[in-house]
């Protein structure tokens, strides 16, 4: 593939990052850059995390709309040298299953069970991650039996483009929860004209617009200047038709005392020039929150909890929370007692399964539905 070709497919790709796609159109039109310069098998599995427990919370593949459920019984309960957790979190971010069994792929249960059947030999995954290092995704991409294998070039190429898009999955999850709210403090999405008139708001945004510096929305129609700058750097990429969206971000200190985020994406339809600015509260993780509520952990509890489910071993949480191991060795034992498992591939199973799974199960129908894709856990009610 030559060198043209390959920028021309990086640059659709950073331009599709910025565009503010629904999540399922986002994935289409990134299948078809990749396969412009890395042929593969079938079309690449993509699938988002949530990047404070490296979960599964959606998956898109057209020929396969529903994950089996043996495949995530495999997945979160047991062992294997291919997992998608290990490689979100390993330091380089892509990994290959023949690497992984030293040429051997039949080593690996997860390829025999639901590579092989599917008339595929050769996975790649590649770990989708931002500036900021979070996993927002993962994409896992095949080719089959005695086909080349995956050159370095395509590896890199890959990996190059990884970063768009972590960062078009990020934004596509935050307009799907702004578009179709789900829970409190959801963010919210302005969208502007091109002669920065207002055309439209989500439900609960304008309590997120009271909050920022300078802005008068509810007494005079003011948006605040942080809005406006941000949608300006999106903007920029209307002007640029053939070349790479920009990331429009900005972190803010609100009235309150607390911090926003804000993301801009210049939208594309009909050659009209529209940006949405979407504003979220830098809230700790959801995942904390569930782990409270449904289990009562306690703060430190949480901490350890949350780098099990990424696959730490204890001493590495031990080193990240600069404890020893054997106050680990204590976490987990109350972790133990408190969720009702014994180990920590039940922990893992029993956390995914409760909180993960349906969100996953609710986003493969939204997907065939054409709706918006939500990210995170899926908070249950007490009665479910």
């Amino acid at each position: 593939m030559s060198e043209y070709a390959t920028q021309r497919a990086r640059d659709k790709i950073a331009r599709l990052a910025g565009e503010g796609l629904d999540l399922v159109s986002f994935w289409r039109e990134s299948t078809d850059a990749v396969a412009s310069v890395v042929p593969h098998y079938m079309g690449p599995c993509w699938y988002t995390l949530d990047p404070a427990s490296l979960l599964v919370t959606s998956h898109y593949q057209p020929e396969i709309p529903e994950l089996p459920p043996e495949w995530l019984a495999h997945e979160y309960y047991e062992d294997d040298v291919h997992k998608l957790a290990d490689v979100a979190r390993s330091e380089r971010g892509y990994s290959t299953v023949h690497e992984a069994t030293g040429g051997n792929p039949s080593r690996s249960k997860g390829w025999r069970l639901y590579v092989q059947p599917y008339g595929g030999d050769q996975e790649l995954l590649i770990a989708l991650r931002t500036r900021d290092g979070d996993a927002w995704g993962l994409m896992g991409i095949y080719r089959e039996p005695g086909q080349l294998t995956f050159s370095p070039e395509e590896v890199r190429f890959l990996h190059d483009v990884s970063t768009h898009l972590a960062e078009g999955a990020r934004r596509s999850l935050l307009i799907g929860d702004a578009v179709d709210p789900e829970w409190p403090e959801a963010p919210g999405l302005v969208v502007l004209r091109e002669d920065w008139s207002v055309e439209s708001l989500t439900p609960g945004v304008e309590h997120l617009l009271a909050e920022l510096p300078d802005g008068a929305w509810e007494a005079r129609g003011k948006l605040p200047p942080s809005v406006l700058a941000v949608a300006g750097r999106a903007l920029r990429t209307a002007d640029r038709a053939d070349g790479p969206g920009e990331v429009a971000f900005a972190r803010v200190l609100s009235r309150a005392g607390r911090w926003m985020v804000l993301h801009g994406a210049a939208l594309v339809s009909d050659r009209t020039r529209r940006v949405a600015v979407i504003v979220e509260p830098a809230h700790p993780a959801r995942i904390a929150s569930l782990l409270m509520a449904a289990y009562g952990l306690t703060g430190r509890e949480q901490d350890v909890t949350r780098l099990v489910l990424q696959g730490n071993s204890t001493v590495e949480i031990a080193a990240l929370l600069a404890v020893t191991t054997q106050t680990v060795q204590q976490h987990l034992k109350s972790i133990f007692d408190k969720t009702g498992v014994r180990s920590r591939r039940e922990l893992v199973g029993k956390v995914f399964f409760a909180h993960y799974e349906p969100r996953l199960r609710d986003n493969e129908r939204r997907a065939l539905d054409g709706r918006p894709l939500r990210g995170g856990p899926k908070e249950l009610p007490e009665n479910a």
